[in-house]
């Protein structure tokens, strides 16, 4: 798509403030929750939310940006396309647009937010106290998050991971790695063991959004995982599961992330989790959009190399450039092409889900 890359900001602060400016130029009206920790500069950082449609909608269309905070770009840049040249939904549907989830790691360059909590792995009971165990990433922790970012202790992890999937198996690497885990809190992809405020505001949301829908789609935007610029569906619900079946009705292709033949992976305590346990009087049909980047050691090696950094309090370390530079590149390329099928595949998959919403019953 030509002319793409004019959707993509720099920073969350040039990402907000276009975001803003499209709604004001829409006259829609934005909801906006304050972060307790400020910018890298002291600035306030927010989650802002905008509601593009009747009031009374049955059927609602939330599509979501930043829930891995550095990560948000893509979905940012969806967004103001859909804000700018998308026009209305269909008539009985609303949009709702949430704006950087997790506008923390969206502003210091982090996929996890304040308390170096994934998102993603943080929607379950806390009152219950009740984490899932991770063996795996139990075993391999101190590889995972080393006390060094050396080549050395590159070559070790490497090897140290190597032997775990010889012995395991790939995907049982994997889930380890990326399961997500709930006793570490320096760690990678860790839980947290209490709700975020990122989680309260999801409730938020959904209490001023949400409670007089009777059906609802969620499109959360991600990058990282999959084939270069390709957005692959994914939800936690199986495809015999009434939301499975409907989201493959809806979009195509669908992944399940519990499957056993997924290479994606998922601890069931997801956004998804996070939002239709926010209001489980709707009827659901959610899904993640995730936007392949580079190769998944690349990756993997981003995120590490990050996590040193911020578990060891090293902000100002001589590698802390090069290590933000290559995080951000991992989840946010530059190359122009990659942007504009980000654009094209979003466009399409919200017009999917609007599709779908407004053919829905209407029993």
């Amino acid at each position: 798509m030509k002319g793409a890359s004019r959707y993509f900001a720099e920073t969350y602060f040039e990402a907000r403030d276009r975001f803003l400016e499209a709604c004001r130029l829409r006259g829609v009206d934005v909801a906006s929750w304050r972060n307790p920790h400020p910018g890298p500069q002291g600035q306030p950082l927010y989650t802002d939310a905008a509601r593009i449609g009747p009031a009374d909608a049955r059927s609602v269309l939330v599509v979501q940006s930043g829930t891995h905070g550095v990560e948000g770009y893509a979905g940012s840049a969806i967004q103001l396309r859909w804000l700018s040249e998308g026009g209305d939904p269909p008539q009985g549907v609303a949009v709702v647009l949430v704006h950087a989830l997790n506008p923390y790691g969206f502003a210091w360059t982090r996929r996890y937010n304040e308390d170096n909590v994934d998102l993603n792995r943080s929607f379950l009971d806390h009152s219950k106290g009740d984490y899932p165990p991770n063996p795996g990433y139990e075993e391999l922790a101190r590889w995972i998050i080393p006390d060094e970012w050396t080549p050395h202790s590159r070559k070790a992890a490497e090897e140290a991971f190597d032997a775990y999937a010889a012995k395991h198996g790939e995907r049982a690497f994997m889930l380890a790695l990326k399961m997500g885990q709930y006793d570490h809190p320096k760690g990678a992809y860790y839980g947290g063991r209490k709700e975020t405020w990122s989680g309260a505001t999801v409730r938020a949301i959904a209490t001023q959004f949400l409670d007089r829908a009777e059906r609802a789609a969620l499109i959360d935007i991600h990058t990282g995982l999959g084939p270069f610029g390709y957005g692959d569906c994914l939800t936690t619900f199986s495809d015999v599961s009434k939301q499975g079946r409907r989201a493959i009705e809806w979009y195509g292709k669908v992944t399940c992330t519990k499957s056993e033949s997924s290479s994606y992976s998922s601890s069931g305590c997801t956004i998804i989790e996070g939002y239709t346990n926010a209001a489980p009087h709707l009827d659901w049909t959610p899904i993640g959009l995730e936007f392949g980047t580079w190769e998944p050691k690349d990756m993997r090696d981003a995120v590490r190399a990050d996590g040193w950094l911020h578990a060891h309090g090293l902000p100002d370390h001589p590698q802390a450039k090069r290590i933000k530079a290559a995080l951000r590149n991992a989840f946010y390329p530059g190359d122009p092409v990659w942007r504009s099928m980000v654009i094209e595949r979003g466009e399409e998959i919200v017009a999917r889900g609007l599709v779908g919403l407004a053919s829905a019953p209407k029993d």
